[in-house]
């Protein structure tokens, strides 16, 4: 059984978890999700520990209040939101005033996370001012059943498991001391797509260097790691796995949106995962 977080993340790794898992390695200390999105990794992974990172800070604590507070009182908060605000698939107004509320008051996950599952397609995105600005999801969006189901079985998973949810800039890792059998796994954003997280050069070629001189220096240091990403659109990722003999996985089912990413909508080549091991 794979848990499935209940944020709907822009190239969240769900759908892949039974190719991408099996190829782990059997035993993990710590497990570092080092761009954990939606966190359906890292729900998911086989380890002692595992860290969670993020540079999205509302992100992060969503999941940490997930994992902080009661299953039961967290869907008591949420229904509350919605009771008080009249949310629903067609309750437009009642959105936009929740969504004026969160913008505009101490910024309570609970809140962001009610607006997310009434958005447009439950995606999460802010503007400059760090307001949510993601419009109503008319006739599509709510916290039906089926989501609160989801929520229900993703939140226990976060309370039976030894998580910890960081907000750092990857570059920021290169100063930990990683111990034999821990395991680094990458899901960055992809260079040359069009997702939204590479709006406002999100994610830009010096980025990419970067990570790629961090997973150099992690395999420098006996440091296993795994790398999710695109060859279809990343002219510069087969140099790096060329120059460092590094294995290419190459997956048979694509994700669901992953078409939506690509710049080159004529490739089929879509998900792979890196490894040094």
């Amino acid at each position: 059984m794979y848990y499935k977080s209940p944020l709907n993340y822009v190239g969240g790794k769900f759908k892949l978890l039974p190719q991408i898992v099996p190829l782990f390695p059997e035993k993990i200390n710590t497990f570092y999700d080092i761009f954990g999105g939606g966190a359906n990794v890292s729900a998911n992974v086989n380890a002692n520990k595992i860290v969670y990172n993020d540079i999205n800070l509302n992100v992060v604590n969503i999941l940490d209040t997930f994992k902080k507070n009661d299953t039961i009182a967290l869907l008591e908060q949420i229904d509350s939101y919605i009771e008080a605000y009249k949310l629903s698939k067609t309750n437009t107004k009642g959105f936009l005033k929740l969504r004026e509320y969160y913008n505009h008051s101490e910024k309570d996950p609970i809140v962001l996370y009610t607006l997310i599952c009434h958005a447009f397609n439950y995606q999460i995105r802010f503007n400059n001012k760090g307001e949510y600005n993601m419009p109503f999801g008319k006739n599509r969006s709510s916290f039906n059943d089926a989501l609160r189901k989801k929520f229900i079985d993703f939140v226990n998973r976060l309370h039976d498991i030894n998580i910890l949810f960081t907000h750092s800039d990857f570059e920021e890792f290169n100063g930990v001391q990683f111990n034999e059998n821990d395991f680094v796994y990458c899901d960055p954003p992809y260079f040359n797509s069009t997702a939204t997280y590479n709006e406002q050069n999100g994610w830009n070629e010096d980025d990419e260097k970067h990570l790629y001189d961090f997973l150099n220096l992690l395999t420098n240091s006996n440091v296993r790691w795994a790398l999710s990403n695109n060859m279809a659109v990343n002219s510069m990722l087969q140099g790096f796995c060329d120059n460092g003999n590094y294995k290419i996985h190459k997956f048979n089912l694509s994700y669901g949106n992953c078409n939506y990413h690509k710049k080159d909508k004529q490739s089929d080549d879509c998900e792979v995962l890196i490894t040094n091991y």
